[in-house]
């Protein structure tokens, strides 16, 4: 007689991350997304070396010039190439955004996954912190830091990150509190395995769309509050370029028919902002389907 074990097994934790965390690789928003961010930074640091101008170069005969052969995204008041300016621009900006979205990262995820699932006094605190750092503006404390030390981009990285990393901490906290009464948490932990594994190896790797999702989302505050300081004049002085800054300046002659001057900058930070979202939004739609094991 064959004896059929009718008995319900528990989800094995590798087939719940295999069922929803590495399913936001088939997302064709994220390919979308990842592949414009490529092209923006190709092009901020390879372009140098495919269009060798630089971009504090003077050439008075060539001032004003629109759109052309030689200068394709045409020429400021000064006779400086707006193609080169905007590639060099762009470098600073992507490097502190992505530095100060790291470090954001690292210390939201560490806790959010410690709140989460330790819980108790803790978690109260750190959502009680949680809650005083968002109801702060990001730009105010960068401002207020600017005017008082120095414009430096180790300033910018750390006010972002210290600023924006409760962006990351709450949805990981979110999700820890669902994951962590699991079937096969709760298995893990009645075999003796200890919390700090169980963390790592049962949890962690479920939060890798959340993951993206936030960190995603602060690299697009960290560009936009970036963009909105540089217009305040709190980056690299004159006359290093920023995109904000030629926006800014652009604006101002905007009556003078002198369009490329902020058309060009303004497109590259709106076209960088967009793809990092298209990132996000893949990975939130898979945070949304859930984390039923298949």
């Amino acid at each position: 007689m064959v004896v059929t074990d009718t008995r319900e097994r528990a989800p094995r934790a590798g087939r719940f991350r295999g069922s929803r965390s590495w399913s936001v690789w088939h997302r064709p928003l994220l390919w979308i997304g990842l592949g414009l961010f490529v092209g923006i930074v190709f092009l901020c640091f390879a372009g140098p070396h495919f269009y060798p101008v630089s971009p504090l170069a003077v050439h008075v005969t060539e001032a004003r010039r629109p759109p052309s052969l030689r200068f394709p995204l045409g020429t400021d008041a000064l006779g400086r190439s707006e193609l080169a300016r905007v590639m060099f621009g762009g470098r600073l900006l992507i490097l502190i955004a992505l530095a100060s979205a790291l470090s954001a990262t690292i210390l939201g995820v560490g806790v959010g996954l410690f709140a989460g699932y330790v819980g108790g006094t803790f978690d109260r605190v750190a959502v009680w912190v949680m809650d005083v750092v968002l109801s702060v503006p990001q730009l105010v404390p960068l401002l207020l830091i600017a005017f008082l030390l120095t414009s430096s981009p180790t300033t910018m990285i750390g006010v972002i990150g210290a600023t924006t990393w409760p962006l990351v901490a709450r949805p990981v906290r979110a999700h820890v509190l669902s994951v962590r009464e699991r079937p096969y948490v709760a298995a893990a932990l009645s075999l003796g395995t200890s919390p700090w594994r169980v963390m790592g190896r049962h949890i962690l790797p479920t939060l890798a769309p959340t993951i993206l999702m936030s960190a995603s989302n602060s690299v697009s505050t960290a560009v936009v509050v970036l963009a909105t300081a540089s217009y305040f004049g709190i980056s690299l002085p004159p006359p290093w370029p920023n995109w904000s800054s030629m926006i800014a300046h652009g604006m101002h002659q905007i009556y003078s028919n002198q369009w490329w001057w902020w058309v060009s900058p303004a497109v590259a930070l709106a076209l960088l902002v967009f793809s990092i979202n298209m990132v996000s939004e893949a990975a939130h739609a898979v945070s949304r389907q859930g984390g039923s094991p298949s």
